[in-house]
């Protein structure tokens, strides 16, 4: 644990920043979460990241990214385009051009005026899903921007970058989340929370890590 140290996590209320969440509880003195309301489809990503910080006590940010929204519309901000997986070399319908650069720069904003020097998200360059700006070297350029550009020595750590969504699991079991993460977060494109609709990908995704890591505990 870093002692005096105090942790900004961008968060969704998903299972992965819900996990970067328990595991910066874990490393820092204080954590400060930050989530961005850009009118994503569904208000119940951010009542659902209200409820979990409530709940862990934690200190909850929630900034205005509507602009987002005008300027990048996709499926996760428009209810007339369907959520499709990319194909044939596309980027997926739910990618939101900008998202985490922009994310990510309110983030190091807020850091520097609470006084936090550690940014936590739970980007992953393993089940990598078409993003770019989920990838390893987006993050550690995004990190040098940052802090050429505010004067300051933030550190952006990204604890699920090499994990698959097994690993993420058995991350969150290690932090004693296993049962919090799989019951009270929002992984959904269709806003359901917990186990979600099954059907799409995000879903699938976070079912296959889901039975890839019961089986591997099973066997322990």
């Amino acid at each position: 644990m870093l002692k005096d140290e105090k942790a900004v996590v961008v968060f969704s209320g998903g299972q992965d920043s819900t996990t970067c969440l328990f595991w910066a509880k874990e490393q820092f003195a204080e954590v400060v979460a930050v989530t961005f309301d850009y009118n994503q489809r569904h208000i119940t990503e951010i009542e659902c990241a209200k409820n979990i910080t409530k709940e862990l006590g934690i200190k909850h940010h929630i900034l205005d990214m509507s602009l987002l929204n005008q300027l990048a519309p996709n499926a996760l901000t428009r209810d007339d385009i369907a959520v499709k997986e990319g194909e044939n070399g596309e980027l997926p319908s739910t990618f939101v051009p900008g998202r985490n650069l922009l994310f990510m720069s309110f983030a190091g904003v807020l850091a520097s005026q609470i006084g936090a020097k550690h940014i936590i998200t739970g980007v992953c360059e393993t089940d990598f899903s078409g993003y770019p700006d989920c990838r390893d070297i987006f993050v550690k350029s995004l990190n040098v921007t940052l802090n050429l550009s505010m004067d300051e020595q933030f550190v952006i750590h990204t604890p699920l970058m090499w994990l698959n969504k097994a690993e993420t699991w058995k991350l969150a079991d290690e932090l004693g989340a296993f049962d919090f993460v799989r019951e009270k977060t929002l992984t959904c494109y269709n806003g359901i929370v917990a186990d979600g609709c099954g059907e799409c990908p995000a879903c699938k995704l976070r079912k296959k890590g889901l039975d890839d890591y019961l089986e591997e505990r099973k066997g322990l």
